[in-house]
């Protein structure tokens, strides 16, 4: 018997479907004949929704972006924050925050998916910066920032960002992490207009937090010997 959905649902359903493929065989060895046998759908169906796997890879990436952007609009929203307080954690949202979103990154960084890799850094440069913009032009009506460019500078900081910190691009060893971490955030005060040293509170986080993780690697590493 036929089962009939709802159009969102049946969507939902495949994108939920090629993306437990995508993770288990990996992009390149799903076909669009695994996700028709997973579901139980016709060709047809398919074709409805999605023109090819490749439109179906982008979809679960715009989902994961928008998923980021929403937190983002949220925080910018937050009167209770300060303007670096809104821009940190705007940041902060963006790392993945469950197995699903790292395993999806790490399906980015196999060499045959270097184009959707590129895209994926693309969809999330255009979807923030108008977020991002919003508080910084907040920033310049307080006067805590000076920049003629706003929109601009966001676009700028997010590409330097995104590719100069992809793990999948750059393996950058801790301390040297740290220190490129240390000159984007001065090169953003001046960027931005900020007083001088007003974003070092991020670099000390940082570094903690990689202070944190070299422990906890330690500490596992002195399990494994026992």
């Amino acid at each position: 018997m036929r089962i009939l959905k709802e159009p969102e649902e049946r969507r939902h359903e495949i994108l939920e479907a090629a993306e437990q493929l995508f993770f288990t065989k990996g992009y390149a060895k799903t076909t669009v004949n695994d996700i028709l046998q997973t579901i139980g759908i016709a060709k047809g169906t398919f074709y409805y929704y999605f023109k090819s796997k490749e439109e179906v890879m982008d979809a679960v990436v715009t989902r994961y972006i928008d998923v980021g952007v929403e937190a983002a609009k949220q925080i910018a929203r937050n009167n209770e924050l300060s303007i670096h307080e809104k821009l940190f954690q705007i940041i902060m949202a963006q790392k993945p925050d469950t197995d699903n979103k790292g395993r999806l990154i790490e399906q980015f960084h196999q060499p045959e998916n270097a184009q959707i890799h590129q895209s994926s850094l693309a969809l999330t440069i255009h979807k923030l910066t108008p977020v991002l913009t919003e508080v910084i032009e907040q920033g310049i009506k307080e006067e805590q920032f000076r920049n003629p460019y706003p929109k601009e500078s966001m676009e700028l900081l997010l590409a330097a960002s995104q590719f100069l910190f992809d793990e999948g691009i750059f393996s950058w060893g801790p301390e040297e992490y740290a220190r490129k971490i240390e000159a984007f955030i001065y090169n953003m005060e001046i960027m931005l207009g900020a007083e001088k040293g007003s974003f070092a509170y991020v670099t000390r986080l940082i570094r903690t937090q990689l202070e944190l993780a070299d422990s906890d690697g330690g500490k596992e590493a002195g399990r494994e010997d026992e």
